[in-house]
């Protein structure tokens, strides 16, 4: 469909969401990694907010490690499409798109530790 031009067209807007929600439910039902990240990092952010930490960098850390997992689903998508037998190039995309996601997961556990670690220790240790 041709763009008529307006970035600023609600319509359009609404109709590109629409594919995005598409996109993110396909990949909550099919994608058990997904499934868990989101169900992650609900449980960082009500922690987050349950102990009074800074929400930014956590929300930021979700935000990146889903991104990055809904990349992995896409390209793992186009290169199946694209190579349909088995081919070491394609094992490459697919292995480094996978790593991208495990860097950002161990960056956000990390970011985890940091943000929210002081704040649950305290919880844990008492006054």
């Amino acid at each position: 469909m041709r763009s008529d031009g307006s970035a600023l067209n609600l319509r359009r807007w609404w109709r590109s969401a629409g594919f995005a929600w598409a996109g993110i439910q396909h990949s909550y039902r099919l994608q058990a990694n997904f499934r868990i990240e989101v169900w992650a990092g609900a449980l960082a952010v009500a922690l987050a907010l349950l102990l009074r930490a800074p929400l930014a960098p956590i929300l930021l850390c979700c935000g990146l490690v889903l991104s990055l997992e809904l990349m992995n689903t896409a390209l793992e998508a186009v290169v199946d499409l694209a190579s349909p037998e088995l081919h070491p190039l394609a094992k490459i995309a697919k292995d480094a798109a996978a790593a991208a996601v495990l860097v950002a997961s161990i960056a956000a556990a990390l970011v985890g530790v940091v943000v929210l670690g002081p704040a649950l220790w305290r919880l844990i240790a008492g006054p």
